[in-house]
């Protein structure tokens, strides 16, 4: 049988025990080990490895002993409890063994669980999986997660109660993470509430989130935005003092007025044009850059992005000039312009 969407995502927060087998496959190697780990964690519980109720093959296995696969999934083990048998990056070479396997699977056998990389439509192993009446086969695709995946990911880490504009946040920042990096936000969220039964708000996820850029640029590009020009020299100094270099500061300083052009220009409002932006901007970060753009307006900021853009062309070019000092006198020229009215 094979699974899909949300009744795929049900399945492998809770699989049926009583099935034969689990194929889970797909081109990311992330996506389906995380799979893999949480529908063997559902079937055997925390304690079933150090219990000896997993056992690991790797198809190569099957080429040394055709016979192994089938014995380790009628061997019976000295603890009570389900039993998982897990074969890792299987192809359609092994599909015959799998079959066979799956086809002799009695009650009280392991229960065989199965990932594999991109399988065509045609595939073998597939096949063996979507055929057989007890076992399934789910495929993993680089979809981002869905609203029930991000549920089911934050009441794992313990989080029930989501404001609408933080939710809107963690949409984004699941949208852009690799699904590991999300699930640990999610736990950091989780302990950052901890003994806390307040929704979780836009600050929260905002303090929780993973750094986009260095902390001392993303201030020093509000001083230039606000037009805070005595401190740009200070700044500078400590960026130049923390080895950050001029080109890495100018693409930093492009992809923030770039940010705040998308904010400017968006039909909805500065707000909707930060959310749509990719990295999506959180929290309180994003309410200062709203007031940035609406200080600021389209035409300034499409000022300060041709000066940034002439800026980073010269310190790509082949005549030597003192980086720091050009990146500063660019700042300034954007921060007077900040400052002036329109």
């Amino acid at each position: 049988m094979k699974l899909s969407g949300d009744a795929a995502v049900r399945f492998l927060e809770n699989p049926d025990k009583s099935r034969a087998g689990i194929l889970i496959y797909g081109r990311d190697a992330m996506r389906v080990a995380l799979r893999r780990q949480q529908v063997i964690r559902a079937l055997i519980g925390a304690e079933g490895e150090n219990e000896m109720r997993l056992t690991r093959l790797s198809a190569s296995d099957f080429r040394k002993d055709s016979a192994s696969l089938m014995d380790a999934m009628k061997a019976q083990g000295f603890f009570p409890g389900n039993r998982v048998v897990f074969v890792q990056e299987a192809g359609d070479s092994a599909a015959k063994t799998i079959g066979s396997a799956l086809g002799d699977h009695r009650q009280g056998d392991a229960m065989l669980v199965v990932t594999a990389g991109a399988l065509a439509a045609r595939s073998s192993l597939r096949k063996q999986f979507e055929t057989h009446g007890n076992s399934v086969a789910i495929a993993i695709y680089d979809d981002p997660p869905s609203r029930v995946e991000i549920d089911a990911i934050l009441g794992k880490a313990g989080i029930d109660s989501v404001e609408p504009d933080a939710m809107d946040d963690l949409v984004g920042m699941a949208r852009d993470l690799d699904p590991g990096d999300f699930a640990q936000m999610a736990e950091k969220l989780g302990l950052y509430k901890l003994n806390d039964s307040s929704a979780v708000n836009a600050g929260d996820v905002a303090a929780c989130a993973p750094a986009t850029i260095e902390a001392a640029l993303d201030e020093a590009l509000h001083n230039v935005a606000e037009a805070r020009v005595a401190e740009i020299g200070p700044m500078m100094q400590r960026l130049k003092g923390q080895g950050i270099n001029p080109t890495s500061i100018c693409i930093g300083a492009s992809r923030h007025f770039r940010a705040l052009h998308a904010a400017a220009s968006h039909a909805k409002g500065a707000g909707a044009g930060l959310a749509a932006t990719r990295p999506p901007v959180f929290g309180p970060r994003r309410d200062r850059m709203v007031r940035q753009s609406n200080a600021l307006g389209q035409r300034k900021i499409e000022t300060a992005l041709g000066i940034l853009t002439d800026t980073d062309l010269a310190l790509r070019s082949a005549r030597p000039a003192p980086g720091h000092a050009v990146m500063e006198r660019a700042f300034i020229r954007i921060a007077m312009l900040a400052g002036k009215r329109s």
